[in-house]
């Protein structure tokens, strides 16, 4: 995604205040590799690894490899890993994008993920390339979250759609995200076709999970919400500003930052803390306070056909 391979997007800050993904949703991954007789737990690859928050978790497997086209993507992962209780020698990070593996051997990894990333692939170049480097009875998972919800306040969730996907180019950052890859992400992953047709025959299951609770009713067989967080409002306001999108309107609107009621994610912040006060009766909201954020997440399951 261009915006991420800026020498001017700050990986540090982005790698900090983004989401953790909960043990749960990997052991949900894992479980799902087992279910092939012959699953095997040598190579894992991580596509659009970004900071490398979700390599670091391919845990069982012998040798693991990030993969991001971002160079800053990539020395941010490698940062990542130096600060982990791991083993450094089990991780590689290569710079190259998710359709290009011809670092990989025919028929080498058993488990292939992406985190938060595959709604920016060319799925006519991926699946072929997927069903090429997975070995026989290999899965992936491919998975994004979309909007934040406020978990005890979910009326607000008509603000943050205004901000974060409206058409007010002065107010909002919706005209401002990358697309496709946006639309495909809010969809949640709904428009990306099932590989086999792509490449036919090449797999043999392949499945959509939503973990999106209560928030997108119309989903087939929601499931509950697993990424969550607890925030002050601090840190969530450090969260808004790691969005690509922000940042392609602070160059768009250079003026906004003098803007007298703040710059636009500092307006739409304070929107949400009178929403919240809102709802307490008047009870005023400060920078410590802590809230409870979480995620609607919606993820792709698929095994290489044996």
């Amino acid at each position: 995604m261009a915006t991420f391979g800026k020498a001017t997007f700050d990986t540090v800050i982005y790698a900090s205040h983004r989401p953790t993904y909960p043990r749960s949703l990997f052991d949900f991954i894992f479980r799902y590799h087992e279910r092939s007789k012959d699953a095997r737990w040598d190579r894992a690859v991580d596509l659009g690894c970004g900071t490398g928050q979700a390599t670091v978790e391919l845990i069982p497997f012998k040798k693991v490899t990030g993969v991001d086209p971002s160079e800053g993507m990539v020395v941010g992962a490698r940062q990542t890993l130096e600060a982990q209780s791991v083993s450094t020698g089990q991780y590689d990070f290569v710079q190259s994008s998710a359709e290009n593996l011809s670092f990989l051997e025919d028929g080498s990894v058993d488990l292939v993920i992406a985190a938060q990333a595959g709604h920016w692939f060319d799925w006519s170049k991926m699946w072929p390339e997927l069903g090429r480097v997975l070995r026989k009875g290999g899965s992936a998972a491919f998975w994004i979250y979309s909007e934040f919800r406020f978990t005890r306040y979910p009326a607000l969730a008509t603000i943050i759609n205004d901000y974060a996907q409206g058409t007010d180019p002065l107010n909002s950052i919706g005209p401002y995200w990358q697309q496709p890859g946006r639309s495909i992400l809010e969809n949640h992953l709904v428009e990306i076709p099932d590989g086999n047709e792509v490449v036919p025959g090449q797999f043999s299951d392949f499945e959509r999970v939503f973990f999106t609770g209560p928030h997108y009713p119309d989903l087939p067989s929601p499931r509950s919400v697993i990424l969550r967080k607890k925030m002050n409002w601090d840190d969530l306001l450090s969260y808004l500003r790691t969005w690509s999108s922000l940042h392609t309107f602070r160059e768009a609107h250079p003026e906004d930052a003098q803007h007298a009621e703040g710059s636009v994610e500092v307006r739409f912040w304070n929107a949400l803390k009178e929403g919240v006060e809102k709802e307490l009766g008047g009870v005023k909201v400060e920078g410590k306070d802590e809230v409870d954020i979480e995620w609607p997440l919606a993820m792709m399951l698929v095994k290489k056909a044996a």
